[in-house]
């Protein structure tokens, strides 16, 4: 499966684009200017974060050079790249925080207002956000765009230390201090996490909607069961639903089970695309459920992804 909240295709172009093709030394000038910012605190000879470092950093494009590629010489570094307006997020931005205090310094996040620093957006093509991207080593060695859920994010970020954990020092130096205090977890989402890890979407589903019930506005809740009601359904439609709606265009199971197909594939153009001809061509409760479906596919993404827009516009002229 994709990561269709953080636009599956974007995701995966951002990805391959910074595999060794950003060069984080673009700021160097910047944070040399007159205006010196104070160095990093120095660190152990054993190569582990100095115990003042904090697990949430706030960084500028005067201090980008020292917080974040010197840090990653040692610790991974997670930019988390937003800005106040941004709905999504406002979601995605307490887990990382939550998560980089659970990991006692195996990595740090650096946040990045991009109005404010709108280079740094700039220096990894970052076209939306919430963009975030991992650094080691000096150089970005993956990324993601949109509120993914936790336990999606905690798996990104698993893969990413054990892959680093023999090139960056502070990783093994943080895990052998014990990994800091242990921050402990909400058990109706370690419930609602464990179902969905297992491929149990119905016992998932019930979890979060539960949390919901006493917390109707639980924002964390809410991603996580957009994200877990399309992950169910894109993975139920066969290989052949998108042959089968072609071969059919009345079927409408057919046309949402191949749309739902279609963003789950990286080609959420298409799905989007294929949703509004049904509307222009149905009335009624179809029309209602073909539109309300297609409203559900948007969520998934970040409303400022220029596919999403086009399509929104595309769909107020497809039903007015």
């Amino acid at each position: 499966m994709t990561h269709p909240r953080g636009s599956a295709s974007k995701t995966a172009a951002l990805s391959a684009a910074l595999s060794g093709a950003v060069d984080l030394s673009a700021l160097k000038a910047r944070a040399e200017a007159p205006q010196k910012q104070p160095p990093a605190p120095p660190r152990p000879a054993d190569g582990a974060a100095p115990a003042t470092a904090g697990a949430v950093i706030d960084v500028t494009e005067a201090t980008f050079q020292a917080e974040v590629v010197e840090r990653s010489l040692q610790q991974l570094v997670v930019v988390d790249l937003w800005a106040e307006w941004c709905g999504p997020c406002k979601q995605l931005s307490p887990v990382l925080e939550r998560l980089a205090a659970e990991s006692g310094g195996a990595w740090v996040l650096a946040k990045v207002d991009v109005d404010a620093n709108p280079r740094i957006a700039q220096l990894f093509g970052a076209q939306s956000i919430p963009t975030v991207i991992a650094i080691g080593g000096g150089q970005p060695v993956d990324a993601f765009s949109g509120a993914l859920p936790e336990p999606e994010i905690r798996k990104w970020l698993g893969s990413l230390l054990d892959a680093l954990r023999d090139r960056l020092p502070g990783i093994k130096a943080a895990e052998q201090n014990g990994g800091g205090v242990e921050v402990p977890e909400d058990p109706r989402f370690t419930e609602a996490e464990e179902a969905f890890e297992r491929g149990d979407f119905a016992a998932a589903q019930a979890a979060y909607e539960r949390i919901l019930d006493v917390e109707p506005a639980n924002e964390e809740a809410k991603t996580a069961l957009a994200q877990v009601k399309f992950t169910a359904r894109a993975e139920a439609a066969g290989p052949d639903a998108i042959a089968k709606a072609d071969a059919n265009p009345a079927d409408l199971d057919a046309q949402l089970a191949a749309a739902d197909l279609e963003v789950a594939g990286q080609a959420p153009e298409a799905g989007f695309a294929r949703l509004i001809a049904v509307v222009r061509r149905t009335a009624g409760d179809e029309r209602n459920r073909v539109r309300e479906h297609l409203v559900a596919l948007f969520d998934l993404f970040d409303s400022a992804d220029e596919r999403v827009m086009k399509a929104r516009r595309d769909l107020a002229s497809a039903l007015y």
